[in-house]
């Protein structure tokens, strides 16, 4: 029986032609590779847009590869020992985020020559795809153009950032954006945390008659009895997830109606195992689940969940779109639509050119 044999890590940084803001010029990314001692490889990444790739490239080097050589690559069962042997330093964040690297390059390795759509189970052929924009400090002009972009393109549903110092800035916002896409295109809204009870019961009130399909992390994501307020005193759907890390996390705000949808981040919840696990958990509740971000790989596993989602796309901002990935791509968009590639594994081509580029010279 073939055991882990190696950890290598190599460190990647893309310059994001769009900015997400003056603090986020760039994302991070730490190509994983395991080597198996009959020679086999498998190739995973951990994944971060602004702070704490050092100390997740240490962690996988040292702690996370002298824990994994010798042991049999079977993704749940290394999953559930690392995450024992790492919980001192702390239960998710770094933790998690480091996992995510050894568990995607397991599951590549478990894929052997099918792809993984195949191997978790095909559910549908395509996912439509949402235009999102990490656009607050956009001016309204700005905003307003990426909005009709995804119109003209054909997309079903836009994402816009909320959390302007006045309210009237946001309902400003949302209402130009909701004039551009009309009314028959789903609008969803992300507060990205910035709000305490008392002002997002006030936004969301404010909101509504813009119809969103969702309003996104109006809270601190760990405040679970507040989202339960929340989802009391409004009509809105609430949605939260991507800065949630543990199974249990999502199990907390389930278990309290706290949401509407959960939206867990493949790899800020540690890879392919935890994510199956939250999807089966937020299945028993009938609450939908639609990926966070990384649609190179996210989008594949919009493919086989339970229930249908949608696959998100920040404007320019996919692997491939950066330069990390090289042709063939494991993913496509073409017509509003997401398909997966003819791949083994995961079908991530890691380019050999810098990642490292300059910015476009562009608007938003």
């Amino acid at each position: 029986m073939p055991v882990i044999r190696d950890l290598t890590v190599r460190s990647r940084t893309a310059t994001l032609p769009r900015p997400w803001g003056p603090d986020v010029p760039a994302n991070h990314v730490l190509v994983v590779e395991v080597t198996l001692d009959d020679g086999r490889t498998g190739t995973g990444f951990s994944w971060t847009p602004r702070i704490g790739a050092r100390a997740v490239h240490a962690l996988l080097e040292h702690d996370i590869r002298e824990a994994v050589i010798g042991l049999d690559p079977h993704p749940e069962v290394v999953w559930d020992l690392l995450w024992r042997h790492l919980r001192e330093a702390g239960a998710g964040g770094v933790t998690t985020i480091a996992l995510a690297g050894l568990d995607l390059a397991l599951w590549d390795l478990r894929c052997g020559e099918r792809g993984l759509v195949e191997v978790l189970g095909r559910r549908r052929d395509s996912v439509p795809v949402y235009g999102s924009g990490v656009n607050l400090h956009y001016s309204l002009e700005e905003l307003v153009a990426q909005a009709g972009r995804w119109k003209a393109a054909g997309y079903p549903a836009v994402k816009i950032k909320v959390g302007r110092p006045a309210l009237r800035e946001d309902v400003e916002r949302v209402a130009a954006v909701r004039e551009v896409i009309g009314p028959e295109t789903l609008l969803m809204i992300d507060a990205n945390q910035r709000w305490d009870l008392h002002r997002a019961r006030r936004a969301a009130e404010a909101l509504a008659p813009y119809d969103p399909h969702w309003l996104e992390e109006p809270l601190p994501a760990d405040d679970v009895a507040a989202h339960v307020e929340l989802r009391r005193a409004t009509g809105v759907p609430l949605a939260v997830g991507e800065n949630v890390y543990t199974v249990y996390g999502f199990r907390d705000l389930l278990v309290a109606g706290a949401c509407d949808v959960v939206q867990p981040n493949v790899v800020r919840v540690g890879g392919i195992t935890p994510f199956l696990r939250i999807a089966e958990l937020a299945r028993a509740f009938d609450v939908p689940v639609h990926p966070h971000l990384l649609p190179d790989l996210s989008g594949q596993l919009a493919l086989a969940l339970p229930l249908p989602c949608l696959a998100e796309e920040v404007e320019d901002a996919s692997f491939a779109a950066l330069g990390l990935l090289a042709e063939p791509y494991p993913v496509q968009v073409r017509g509003a639509e997401l398909r997966a590639g003819e791949h083994r594994g995961l079908g991530f081509h890691w380019s050999d050119e810098p990642s490292r580029q300059e910015p476009s010279r562009q608007e938003p």
